[in-house]
């Protein structure tokens, strides 16, 4: 994976629009973290470049980007502004799922429509009542004739005032069990949302991610047509996982990158002395270089599991894909703050060009997003049943 603005698609092409994409990304950083606020620079320049449909089949109106190039740009605007690149990542675990699920029957329409409009996706997938439990809710759809209802009270909705539609969670009915669960694509022209906490936070502080009461009303066939658990098995959980890597593996080349420019401005001064901070430098980089490894190769079985047309993963598939962000949410700080004991007190300052703050920051948020610890409990489960 190449973490440069002039990355590549799959078929060696370069991706349009992405440098400028990054730039707008990089340039508003440093006041979407001060503001906690959303980053609209880096989100207008995807629609500008139709990065937001490029996930989304060739057939009704997208470009068919392959896991590979998504991750090649969440990683490229990771390195520039990680809540860019969370907002990006969040909003194509939702695209893939239109392109898997809702790319033909009576859904089409509207997942063409998403595509022709640039729309901006956000999700909904927790419950104040189950936590952080994604496969249960309490919450229900409601149906009359064509039209279908749902109340949500969501303790978490990231960017949902700024999105185009939310896909919501929910049990199929009010008789249907907590993990009988579907997928409601909730238009925001006819979805309102009353805020019920704030979002004052250390870290990926642009993703604007307060909890909300939603309360919708749209069409029927805005539910996708396969359960939830499929969904959240062979698209949602994978993806977000490889694409959320994919960001932070760019804050760890951010953090690389100030800390080489550190090492060149002290060689500079030594005049050809030994420099201890080479040698940091040096074993920075292996840990840089194994956190990227593993990414790409998560990328890719996700990318051939795509491919392949399944649609059930296997055991073995969902512990490698559960421990990919494990692997990156820990291995991300251990760069980040290596980086930062490699560049020293400039690192530590905020009104310094090599200042780790915002990085340092955003490092720590990727072990609480969807807990490890309840990754791990997953994990315990499944290897009871994996035979290899």
């Amino acid at each position: 994976m190449n973490g440069g603005v002039n990355a590549s698609t799959s078929d060696g092409t370069s991706i349009p629009g992405l440098a400028e994409a990054v730039r707008a990304a990089a340039a508003a950083a440093g006041d979407v973290d001060r503001m906690a606020r959303f980053p609209h620079e880096a989100v207008e320049a995807l629609k500008d470049a139709r990065l937001l449909s490029s996930s989304l089949p060739v057939g009704i109106g997208g470009r068919s980007f392959r896991v590979s190039d998504l991750a090649k740009v969440a990683r490229g605007l990771g390195s520039a502004c990680s809540s860019a690149g969370m907002v990006f990542a969040m909003h194509h675990t939702q695209a893939l799922t239109l392109a898997r699920h809702g790319a033909s029957g009576p859904i089409a329409d509207l997942t063409a429509s998403i595509a022709a409009n640039e729309s901006l996706l956000a999700s909904a997938t927790t419950e104040i009542t189950t936590g952080g439990d994604i496969g249960s809710s309490s919450c229900a759809v409601l149906t009359d004739g064509d039209e279908v209802t749902l109340e949500k009270n969501a303790p978490v909705i990231s960017y949902a005032e700024y999105a185009d539609y939310i896909c919501a969670t929910a049990r199929r009915g009010p008789d249907s069990a907590a993990s009988d669960q579907v997928l409601l694509v909730c238009p925001a022209g006819s979805t309102s949302l009353e805020r019920t906490g704030t979002w004052d936070v250390l870290g990926f502080r642009g993703t604007c991610s307060p909890g909300y009461l939603l309360s919708t009303k749209t069409l029927r066939s805005h539910v996708l047509p396969v359960d939830y658990a499929t969904i959240a098995a062979g698209t949602m959980l994978p993806a977000s996982h490889t694409l959320w890597a994919s960001v932070w593996l760019g804050i760890a080349d951010a953090a690389v990158t100030k800390a080489r420019q550190a090492v060149r401005q002290a060689a500079r001064k030594a005049d050809g002395k030994p420099l201890p901070q080479a040698a940091k430098l040096a074993d920075l980089t292996v840990v840089h270089q194994n956190f990227e490894s593993t990414v790409t190769a998560g990328v890719m079985r996700y990318e051939a599991f795509i491919e392949s047309g399944s649609v059930e993963p296997t055991i073995g598939f969902t512990i490698a894909m559960n421990n990919l962000k494990l692997a990156a949410s820990t291995a991300v700080i251990e760069v980040v703050a290596n980086a930062l004991a490699l560049i020293g007190i400039n690192g530590y300052r905020e009104d310094h060009q090599l200042s780790m703050g915002r990085l340092l920051r955003d490092s720590y948020g990727p072990q609480l997003m969807v807990s490890n610890d309840r990754i791990r409990q997953n994990n315990s489960q499944l290897v009871l049943a994996y035979r290899g």
